[in-house]
């Protein structure tokens, strides 16, 4: 599914400099293909903005070459910018008001750091409550990645996300848990997932309000689950769309935090991330960092390099089978006009005709 570039946003350079297809709008238009109108809403804070931005549209642009991909990103007010990143947003993303009137297919609501215990106390609740809102009325399918999955389950059926014992971080191993939903049944029946998060939810609670768990780890809890009705929400807990070095970077940032006197304690190991030729040159540095502490010197630098090399991915294949899938559905479900939602005869309360197939 190519990319249209609609709009001057730098991500789409940064996407054709790695090799993916991004289509000029003089030449999508003269393409007998269908447009499918994505909307992401980037609720990640300012450091982490554009990767976040890259990081989705490389799971939608790498997709089956079924429709033209235009995506139309957008923040909220509420979500404080400074510097680049609020000229970024200035100059690239679009209103969120004029979207509404234009229509979309579907929405992508990413996750976002969690700054206070409170979820609806963050000052981009209203924004983020708005955005869900609107897009289970208006949209085909609303895929909430993370702190937004904690926000739907608290916004919709009143369940507060739960502050772990220790940041669930790592990349874990995952069942598919129900091989009859679409959305699995043509991924591998065990894969690995990246999580990163302070606070969870759990499979019972998914499926104490309805919602159907797809794909579950005994180490992470849920990775996968969808609504009552199979698709309208589709609520991922862990994130698909990092890439292989998402989690060396949240890494070094906390090192760094330590080596700034910020955190008292040296970061522990993402699990089953780093193998053992990491984790020494990261024990040898840690050593490093506590010497010049002593001496007084200089700080080493963070060892990126040395351990790049040794960082393998294997979460990507699934995370784009089962976005290739999602959108696929969109594409068969959603109505060739932006602002009608459905094709004729498809049934809102049950789009995949899949709760039916069960009960038969």
């Amino acid at each position: 599914m190519p990319l249209v570039a609609h709009t001057k946003l730098p991500s789409y350079d940064r996407l054709r400099q790695e090799g993916h297809e991004v289509l000029d709008p003089d030449r999508a238009v003269h393409q007998d293909i269908r447009e499918l109108h994505i909307g992401l809403l980037n609720l990640m804070p300012d450091a982490a903005l554009q990767a976040t931005e890259r990081q989705f549209m490389r799971l939608i642009g790498s997709c089956n070459r079924i429709a033209q991909f235009y995506i139309h990103v957008f923040t909220g007010p509420g979500v404080a910018r400074q510097g680049a990143a609020k000229k970024h947003v200035e100059q690239h993303y679009e209103d969120f008001e004029r979207l509404k009137v234009d229509g979309l297919d579907a929405l992508v609501i990413t996750g976002a750091n969690p700054a206070n215990p409170d979820i609806t106390q963050e000052g981009f609740w209203p924004d983020l409550v708005e955005a869900m809102e609107w897009g289970g009325e208006n949209t085909c399918s609303v895929l909430c990645s993370c702190l937004a999955t904690h926000a739907a389950f608290k916004h919709f059926h009143g369940i507060e996300r739960t502050k772990l014992p220790d940041k669930r971080w790592g990349v874990y191993s995952h069942d598919v848990t129900n091989q009859s939903h679409p959305l699995v049944a043509n991924v591998n029946t065990r894969f690995d997932a990246p999580h990163s998060h302070v606070y969870g939810l759990t499979k019972g609670e998914v499926e104490s309000v309805g919602g159907h768990v797809l794909a579950y780890s005994k180490e992470a809890d849920f990775h996968l689950a969808v609504s009552a009705d199979g698709f309208r929400y589709v609520y991922f807990q862990g994130h698909p769309e990092y890439d292989i070095h998402s989690l060396l970077k949240e890494y070094k940032r906390e090192a760094a935090r330590y080596v700034d006197h910020i955190r008292d304690d040296y970061p522990p190991f993402p699990e089953h991330y780093f193998g053992k030729e990491t984790k020494q040159i990261l024990s040898d540095y840690r050593i490093k960092i506590d010497t010049s502490r002593k001496s007084g010197k200089q700080p080493p630098e963070f060892p990126e390099r040395e351990i790049i090399p040794f960082i393998h991915n294997t979460w990507s294949d699934t995370g784009k089978a089962m976005f290739n899938t999602w959108l696929g559905l969109v594409y068969q479900l959603t109505n060739k006009e932006r602002i009608k939602l459905f094709m004729p005869g498809v049934d809102p309360d049950d789009p995949l005709d899949w709760k039916q197939t069960k009960a038969a």
